[in-house]
């Protein structure tokens, strides 16, 4: 079984993430891609999230027509900070050791990877997919590999897709009373609506 993992504070979750997810898939040939929202990202303990029980809902809802995406709650319902080299380790356990794992992550958070929680851990427990981000460019490599022997052997570096959406620009939208239809899922752009998230809000 070969299964992609997304992470993310998915505040909301939007046709960017659904389109990294097919992506990733269609590309590595996976069976699977299963989307971990956070719980307590500690890299961003002081940034304030929408309530867990409203991230997974969304999430939920934008999966529910895509039967190779899959929705875990690992993070969410594990008490304290959420490091993702846990994440992983708890999902290689749920799956069986003969899973293989591809991380799938953002430009940016490569770039930052030697910040994050036993890198290293994590560079032996998966393969690494980065992906683009809006005006963030390619990472140079070379300074991250001087910092994370192995990082080379574990990553795959991908050029697609190209998508130019963000929770944070779907949720200034939405405080500005503004659709967000074209940016999410029909039945998230109805959820956010229904549940008065994001109105009103400074993003």
């Amino acid at each position: 079984m070969k299964s992609g993992v997304l992470g993310g504070t998915f505040d909301p979750i939007h046709n960017g993430h659904l389109a990294v997810a097919e992506e990733v898939r269609r590309h590595l040939g996976l069976d699977e891609v299963i989307f971990v929202p956070a719980g307590k990202p500690w890299l961003r303990s002081k940034t304030p999230l929408s309530a867990a029980v409203h991230r997974v809902q969304m999430v939920r809802l934008a999966l529910a027509d895509r039967p190779y995406c899959k929705l875990s709650l690992v993070e969410v319902e594990r008490a304290g900070p959420s490091y993702t080299v846990d994440t992983i380790n708890q999902l290689r356990t749920q799956l069986g050791s003969g899973a293989e794992l591809y991380f799938i992550l953002g430009w940016d958070n490569l770039a930052e990877l030697p910040r994050w929680h036993e890198p290293q851990r994590l560079l032996k427990a998966c393969s690494l997919v980065a992906v683009p981000r809006p005006g963030v460019a390619q990472p140079d490599l070379k300074p991250l590999e001087t910092l994370l022997p192995g990082l080379g052997e574990s990553l795959i570096l991908l050029d697609s897709p190209q998508v130019d959406i963000s929770a944070s620009r779907v949720r200034e939208r939405v405080s500005r009373g503004l659709s967000v239809r074209q940016l999410v899922p029909g039945p998230v752009a109805d959820y956010i609506q229904e549940q008065g998230l994001y109105a009103g809000k400074k993003v």
